[in-house]
């Protein structure tokens, strides 16, 4: 990710001592790429439900957080290779600000998306703390953060000579990542057209509201662990207070009869309940 050159040139110029930081640095970076699409990835499988259908509920909060943290460590493995350099070593301030010191902007990128992810990651214990909605916003911040990883692993390919092992291994992993990316925000219908998404039985994947029908939605206590996973699928039904309790619409207008099978379906605990009952 961080400026790389070929292992003959680090051999030439600093030895077998930076030669085998920078092979370091290449192998921590290639791995914290994988996991960091990987996290992404089943971060909105979590987030659309698509994971139930995979694995069990109680473990899905805890296996994303791995894959993160996962990811973040080899990241800030690969910045801190860079630090062990005998020939021209990155100082603690060049790998934390971006451009100091001269420095490329193919480097600014890799810094600013590492650092996202971090504030990400350190926040993310602060959202029974802070309101709901604020959290949210900050934490959707690793979408962006990690298009600026990629783009600045691919500006870093494209300089060192690796382009060919990105093109066979880089799109492989990115391809399928950006496909669930970007059908995390692709309204829940159009998913069930496409065949991505299975209607909930009883419900018809068209707009909704039609045929005279109405919804009822009731929510388990007991099931319910105040994720706030249906607050950001349906905000207008669906809200933390602060007292951790969750407050919701119990029968919403058809207009959002979509937002609450889509929140039904995004609960981890299964704790939101949804009954079609004719006016």
């Amino acid at each position: 990710m961080f400026s790389q050159v070929p292992l003959l040139v680090a051999q030439a110029t600093g030895g077998d001592h930076d030669a085998g930081v920078r092979h370091v640095a290449q192998i921590s970076a290639r791995l914290a790429y994988a996991l960091m699409c990987a996290t992404l990835c089943w971060g909105v499988m979590i987030a659309t439900g698509w994971a139930n259908k995979l694995t069990g509920r109680q473990g899905l909060r805890n296996s994303h957080m791995v894959l993160a943290t996962a990811a973040l460590s080899f990241g800030c493995l690969h910045a801190f290779a860079f630090t062990l350099l005998n020939l021209a070593p990155f100082s603690f301030l060049r790998i934390a600000v971006p451009l100091v010191g001269g420095g490329l902007f193919r480097h600014a990128l890799g810094i600013v998306g590492l650092e996202v992810m971090l504030v990400i990651a350190f926040t993310a214990g602060l959202r029974k703390k802070i309101y709901y909605r604020k959290w949210l916003r900050l934490h959707q911040l690793a979408y962006v953060a990690v298009g600026i990883t990629v783009v600045h692993s691919w500006f870093g390919a494209i300089a060192n000579g690796n382009l060919a092992t990105l093109w066979l291994a880089g799109l492989t992993v990115l391809i399928p990542t950006a496909t669930i990316a970007l059908a995390r925000f692709l309204p829940p219908h159009l998913l069930v057209r496409l065949g991505m998404l299975e209607p909930e039985p009883g419900f018809e994947p068209e707009p909704d509201g039609a045929g005279g029908s109405a919804l009822d939605i009731s929510v388990d206590n007991e099931r319910c662990h105040r994720y706030g996973i249906c607050q950001a699928e349906a905000p207008g039904l669906f809200q933390l207070v602060d007292d951790e309790r969750l407050r919701y619409e119990r029968r919403p207008p058809p207009e959002l009869f979509a937002k609450a099978r889509a929140a039904a379906r995004a609960c981890p605990m299964r704790a939101i309940e949804l009954r079609e009952r004719v006016r």
